[in-house]
Formats: C-alpha cells, structure tokens, sequence
C-alpha cells in the first residue's frame, strides 16, 4: 500500500489555481501603516510588500498592487476575488469568505485615553457611558463589537481618523494598533495610553475561499517559510517596525 501523501499541483497548475489571469495580484492596505505605506515616489514599500514580491518570485509570476485605504476594502477585494492574495488580520467574520494562513505576526491593540481620565486599566473601559472609537470595518472594529457589552462604538472613516475623532469630539477612548496611537497623539498632545494590550492581532495572508484549497496550502507553507527562514524577521528590521513580532510557527 502507497502511504505517501499525494503530491502538490505542479508549479504551472498552481500558478494557473494561484492568479488566473496570469498575474499575482495583490491587495495592500494602507490602513496599517507598520506594514506598509507608500515613499516619497509613491510606490507601496513595507513588510507586506516585501512578502508579496517574495511570494510573486517563488512562483515565477508577475505582480501588481491593489492599494486600499482601509481593511474593509482589502477584504472585499480578496473575498471577491478580484485580488489573488492579501494581508489581514485573522478575524472569523472574514474567514467567510477568505482562507487565512497562519499569521506571520502579532501586533497589539491598545486603548488611549486623555491625561486626566480615570481610567487606569483595560478592564475599566467596557462600562455603560463610556463611547470607544474604532475605525470602521478593521480587525478592532470587529473584535470590540463581539466584546464590548456596555460601552458604545463610535466608528471612524479609517483607522488613520481615529485619535482624530476621539480628540476632537471628546469621547472616551481610542482604540487602534499601539504604535499608530503613539504616533498620532503626538499630534493630540494631553492623552496617554492606558498599559499593556486589550487584544493581540494576528497578521496573516489570505486568499479567496472559493479557490482550490492548494492554492491556501501553498500561500500557507510559503508563510511557514518565511517565518524560519528569518525573512519576516529581517523585514520588519528594514522597515523599523516596532510593536510587532513574529508569530511562532504553526
């Protein structure tokens, strides 16, 4: 008896399954500017990047970049199929339509508050009165909205309009990846953010979930590695991206 597993698609089937029209195409959202954001040229630079172009090389395709400004669009460009591959965070709303690999990293979700609130932990924001701003449509939008029972959400345009609409309407929290908070409330001075993380993200790579299922077994695999090879390591390096790590392997 043959108790070998079956082998994989050959390299010109998978790259058929992968981009059916020849080219690998990619959905890059701004909206998390730690894994990418466009230089002074214009062009989309970044850990998400590098992934892509290393991805596009081990497949022998060409590539080319969707660029989206929030993770709602990213996800729909994948779900539909009219991007080949993304970058989004593991959330199981999205998981309807889209097949995740393992993540590749973990970045923190914290609150910020102003200087003088009372509010000292995480577990003191959930309370009736207290009104938490989210951008709209992102992995924090979708785990506080399972999560919190008292407070209200408000929801931003984008991730990037957060600390703004918290600041200047004078709600209560803000909630977002911790080091695009540090970043924007430089710009907000009188406000803090409140210790540790109220939740971890789970970074990963996604594919439409009505492709064959060697096409996420691939992307899948590639992940893994990329993680033991050092390259995502390396990535976030070049880029100076702090607050992230990689993701232990699957």
């Amino acid at each position: 008896m043959n108790t070998h597993p079956p082998a994989g698609p050959s390299l010109d089937t998978l790259r058929a399954l992968t981009a059916p029209t020849g080219t690998l195409r990619v959905a890059l959202n701004l909206g998390n500017p730690l894994l990418v954001h466009l230089n002074t040229q214009g062009q989309p630079e970044g850990v998400s990047v590098d992934l892509a172009h290393a991805y596009a090389e081990r497949l022998g395709l060409p590539l080319s970049f969707q660029i989206v400004k929030v993770a709602a669009e990213s996800v729909a460009a994948v779900t539909d199929a009219q991007a080949d591959i993304g970058f989004v965070a593991v959330d199981p709303v999205r998981g309807a339509g889209i097949r995740f690999t393992a993540p590749y990293l973990l970045i923190q979700g914290a609150y910020a508050v102003r200087q003088d609130s009372p509010l000292q932990a995480n577990d003191e924001v959930d309370r009736a009165g207290h009104h938490i701003v989210v951008g709209q449509g992102s992995a924090y939008d979708l785990y506080l909205s399972r999560e919190i029972r008292h407070a209200t959400l408000v929801r931003a345009a984008s991730s990037q309009a957060v600390v703004q609409t918290f600041a200047e309407q004078g709600h209560t929290v803000a909630a977002g990846v911790r080091q695009q908070l540090e970043a924007d409330l430089a710009r907000f001075p009188g406000h803090r953010l409140l210790p540790s993380h109220f939740m971890v993200i789970q970074q990963a790579m996604g594919v439409p979930k009505t492709r064959d299922a060697a096409v996420g077994a691939a992307l899948a695999q590639f992940v893994e590695d990329m993680k033991a090879s050092g390259f995502v390591a390396a990535a976030l390096q070049r880029h100076g991206v702090q607050g992230a790590g990689v993701a232990t392997a699957a």
